[in-house]
């Protein structure tokens, strides 16, 4: 139950914010020895607390969407942008999951992808602050080749430690999004992506689970929920004032701790 309680707080507070939270699951796992088969789908399984934080968060939004999506063609293509974006990541994820999960989900890994993931920001937070220039500074005025862009940065997420907001952000950074719009998009793209995901490995992995373990994977849930409203809240009024070095520091910090510890 502790561990549970653990898991959650490290994936709610870090799932949004550009510091992976699939590494960091990975080396807490990792910490508790919860990093069986059993441990990795509980670690997957409680994102969905996170996601249903930004539905909840983003409610209104979501909303607005839902009701217009038969008539209001900024919603259609509201909707049409989080499909486009959403299709890279699955088809990716479908075809390379075994590879990545026998081989990258590991703590050494994990940390490596922290320390250059860290430095891709460094170098594109340089280039922004020189050459950067918001094309677009509203969602709904997102292309979707703008889109499909977004979607390509985050195919660099499956590989755990690299971080799937962060790369959708800088990503969108790159291609003319504005820092807010990037990190908009990037809660709104979490949404299909981590349902598809939970929703994969829960039925992949059925077998795996048991009655006893609904207790633990609740726990994990709600505390991820909570955790994962108050990151959310907390990134949105960040990067209204704040660049994203910071936590490139953090990622360099982090993964060279890992890299010690585990040698």
């Amino acid at each position: 139950m502790i561990d549970s309680i653990i898991l959650g707080i490290v994936e709610g507070l870090t799932e949004f914010l550009p510091v992976s939270s699939t590494g960091h699951l990975i080396i807490v796992s990792d910490l508790l020895g919860q990093n069986g088969d059993k441990g990795k789908v509980f670690d997957i399984v409680i994102q969905l607390g996170a996601i249903l934080a930004v539905c909840w968060e983003f409610r209104a939004r979501l909303m607005k969407a839902f009701a217009g999506i038969a008539s209001d063609r900024v919603q259609q293509r509201f909707a049409m942008n989080l499909f486009v974006a959403f299709l890279p990541a699955a088809i990716v994820g479908l075809l390379f999951q075994k590879a990545i999960k026998a081989h990258l989900f590991n703590p050494v890994s994990v940390a490596i992808a922290l320390i250059a993931g860290a430095i891709a920001i460094f170098v594109i937070e340089r280039w922004y602050a020189k050459h950067g220039t918001a094309r677009v500074n509203d969602v709904d005025d997102m292309t979707w080749k703008d889109a499909l862009k977004v979607g390509l940065a985050q195919t660099l997420a499956l590989i755990p430690g690299t971080s799937r907001s962060g790369a959708t952000i800088m990503g969108g950074m790159v291609f003319g999004l504005s820092r807010p719009v990037a990190t908009e998009f990037s809660f709104f793209l979490a949404i299909p992506i981590m349902f598809a995901a939970t929703g994969y490995e829960m039925f992949k992995n059925r077998a795996l689970l048991t009655a006893d373990d609904l207790t633990s994977i609740a726990v994990g849930f709600v505390v991820s929920f909570v955790f994962a409203l108050f990151a959310v809240k907390g990134l949105i009024r960040y990067v209204m004032r704040h660049d994203f070095k910071a936590f490139a520091w953090y990622r360099i910090a982090l993964g060279i701790a890992v890299l010690a510890y585990f040698r």
